[in-house]
C-alpha cells in the first residue's frame, strides 16, 4: 500500500491522479446530506444545477430532492451536457450543488456564488482540508458560508466513478453551504 493511500491523499482504485479530478461522490453521501437538510428544514430552491456531474452519481440523487435538475460537466462522461462551468456567464435562479474538482474547488466556489440570485445556495462537497489555507480564508471572509455540515463517518469518493474497486474510506468530507448575500456567522452541523 502506498504512503499516499495510507495518508489519505488518494481515494480511488488507482494510485495515479485522474487528470480532470473526476472522483465521483457515492450516492449514499449525497442522500445522507439531503436527508439531514430536510430534517433541519433548510430551504432549497426548485431548480438545481450540478456543474461537475461526471457520470451522474450526485445528479440522480438530486432528482429525489429537486423538481428540476440541470447537469453538466467539462468532460463528456455520458451524462448531462458538456459545459465549462468556470467560463459560464450570467446568473442562475436556483441552487448549485456539486463535488468540485479539488484543484479548482476554490474557483468553483467563487463562480457559483457569482452566478446565484439572492437567497439561492451553493453547496460544495469537499474534503475537510478545504476549510484550511490562507487563500480560502479570503473566500470565507468575503463570503461567509451559512453552514458547514461535517460527516461523522467517512464517505466514499472514487476515481472515475469506480466504486467496485474502492478499497477504503480514507477521507473526511463536509458540505460548505453559501447563501447568496448571507453575512452572518457560519453554523457548524454534523451529518
Amino acid at each position: 500500500m502506498s504512503l499516499n493511500l495510507i495518508m489519505g491523499a488518494r481515494n480511488g482504485a488507482s494510485n495515479t491522479r485522474e487528470e480532470n479530478d473526476f472522483y465521483a461522490t457515492h450516492p449514499d453521501a449525497t442522500r445522507l446530506f439531503f436527508e439531514k437538510l430536510q430534517a433541519d428544514k433548510v430551504d432549497r430552491s426548485l431548480y438545481v444545477w450540478e456543474p461537475a456531474c461526471g457520470q451522474g452519481h450526485m445528479s440522480k440523487v438530486l432528482e429525489d430532492y429537486y423538481p428540476f435538475v440541470q447537469s453538466s460537466d467539462l468532460i463528456d462522461r455520458g451524462y448531462g451536457s458538456v459545459r465549462d462551468f468556470l467560463k459560464d456567464e450570467g446568473d442562475f435562479c436556483g441552487d448549485i450543488v456539486t463535488n468540485p474538482p479539488f484543484k479548482n474547488a476554490t474557483e468553483f466556489c467563487y463562480k457559483a456564488i457569482s452566478l446565484l440570485k439572492d437567497g439561492c445556495k451553493a453547496m460544495m462537497f469537499v474534503k475537510i482540508q478545504f476549510l484550511e489555507s490562507v487563500e480560502r480564508k479570503k473566500l470565507f471572509d468575503t463570503f461567509p458560508p451559512k453552514y458547514v455540515y461535517v460527516y461523522s463517518q467517512r464517505q466514499q469518493c472514487s476515481q472515475n466513478g469506480d466504486f467496485e474497486n474502492l478499497k477504503a474510506k480514507t477521507q473526511c468530507y463536509c458540505w460548505v453551504i453559501w447563501e447568496k448575500d448571507y453575512k452572518g456567522p457560519t453554523e457548524l452541523r454534523w451529518i
